[in-house]
C-alpha cells in the first residue's frame, strides 16, 4: 500500500522585526517537520537571513525564482523568494510600513496560492496587525484579509486552541463598547456552528460546547443585563434542537474553571478579551490561533510580534509547533 500523499503548506515568517524569522527557522530546522508535510517558504532573502542569524542555524532550501513552477525535495524546504519591501529594511524590534509590507506580500500570496489549490494550508509565525495597516491592509485582522482574497461569505472567526481546549468567539476585533449591539441570536449560533464543524473535522464526533454569557454573573437572571435572557439563551435552545451539544449561558468567570476540568470540548465567548485572557493564562506559550470558516486551514501561534525580544534568540515554539501539527492534521484528513 502507498502512503498517502503529504499535504502541501505554505509557510510565513510573520513580521520580520520581530521574532516570527527566528521561530520560523527554528520549527523548519525539524527533521520531523520537513517530513510531515510539503513546506513552501514565502519570505524575502532578508527575513530568512535574518531569522537564521537570530536562530543560530541554516536552513537547507531549494530556492524558487517569480514565474518557477512549484517543486519539491525530500528533506528540504522550498523557498519562494519574494521581493525585497519597497519601503526598505525594517527596523528590528519597531512597527513599521517596511515590516508590514514584507508581512503583507507573504500572506498575499499563500492565500493566492491557496486560493489556486497548489496549497492546502498556510501556517505564520506572529504577525503584527498594526504593521499590515501601515502596509496597506484595510481590514481588521489578517483573517478578513484573507476571507476577502478567498472570496469567503459565510461567518469566519478565530478559534483559539490551548492543549484540548478550543474557544471560538462571537465578535473579535472590535471596540468593546460595540459588542452588545453584536450579539444576535444569529451570531451566536453562528459561533457555535462553525466550532461545532471544525472540531468534527479535527476528530471530535459530538463536540461538548459552552456559551458563554455576555454580562457579570451571565446577567444574574436580567438584572445585569438581559443579553442572556433575550438573545443567548433562545440561540442555545435553537442550536440544541438542531441536534449540537451546546450549553449555557454560562457564567464568564466561571465556565473556563469547567471547561479545564474537561467538562467542554470548546468554549464560545462573546467577545475578544472574554476567551483570550482566560486562554492565554491556561497555556500562552502553547497556545494557538486557527483561522475558521476558510477553505483550507491557516494557524499559527496564540504568541504576538514580541518586539522586546527579537533578536535574543530567547523565543519559544511550542505554540507555532502545535499550530503546525494541527494545520498538517487538519489539511491531510481534508
Amino acid at each position: 500500500m502507498s502512503a498517502a500523499p503529504k499535504a502541501r503548506l505554505a509557510f510565513l515568517l510573520g513580521d520580520p522585526a520581530g521574532v516570527g524569522p527566528e521561530m520560523g527557522v527554528k520549527l523548519l530546522d525539524r527533521r520531523s517537520n520537513r517530513e510531515a508535510a510539503d513546506v513552501l517558504l514565502i519570505a524575502p532573502a532578508s527575513a530568512l537571513a535574518t531569522g537564521e542569524r537570530h536562530a543560530g542555524r541554516r536552513l537547507d532550501v531549494l530556492p524558487l525564482r517569480a514565474g518557477e513552477p512549484l517543486r519539491f525535495e525530500a528533506g528540504r524546504i522550498t523557498h519562494m523568494v519574494q521581493a525585497e519591501p519597497a519601503a526598505g529594511a525594517a527596523p528590528l524590534g519597531e512597527c513599521s510600513e517596511a515590516a508590514g509590507q514584507s508581512a503583507l506580500q507573504a500572506l498575499a500570496a499563500a492565500t493566492s496560492l491557496a486560493r489556486d489549490g497548489a496549497v492546502q494550508g498556510i501556517v505564520f509565525a506572529p504577525l503584527n496587525k498594526h504593521a499590515l495597516r501601515m502596509a496597506g491592509m484595510q481590514e481588521e485582522d489578517e483573517l478578513r484579509y484573507m476571507q476577502g482574497m478567498l472570496g469567503v461569505r459565510s461567518f469566519t472567526c478565530e478559534f483559539n486552541i490551548t492543549d484540548q481546549l478550543w474557544t471560538s468567539r462571537v465578535t473579535s476585533h472590535v471596540p468593546l463598547k460595540d459588542v452588545a449591539a453584536l450579539i444576535t441570536e444569529a451570531a451566536v449560533a453562528d459561533a457555535v456552528h462553525i466550532i461545532d464543524e471544525a472540531l468534527r473535522r479535527s476528530g471530535i464526533a459530538r463536540p461538548r460546547i459552552a456559551v458563554s454569557g455576555l454580562n457579570p454573573h451571565a446577567g444574574d437572571g436580567g438584572s445585569i443585563g438581559r443579553e442572556e435572557i433575550e438573545v443567548i439563551a433562545p440561540a442555545i435552545d435553537r442550536l440544541r434542537r438542531d441536534g449540537l451539544d451546546a450549553s449555557g449561558p454560562w457564567s464568564p468567570d466561571t465556565v473556563f474553571i469547567a471547561a479545564r476540568r474537561g467538562d467542554f470540548d470548546a468554549v464560545v465567548s462573546m467577545y475578544h478579551d472574554q476567551g483570550q485572557i482566560a486562554m492565554k493564562l491556561m497555556g500562552f506559550e502553547r497556545g494557538v490561533t486557527l483561522h475558521g470558516g476558510l477553505p483550507v486551514p491557516v494557524a499559527t501561534s496564540a504568541s504576538g510580534s514580541a518586539f522586546d525580544i527579537a533578536g535574543k534568540g530567547v523565543a519559544r515554539i511550542e505554540g507555532l509547533q502545535h499550530a503546525f501539527d494541527l494545520c498538517v492534521r487538519i489539511a491531510t484528513r481534508a
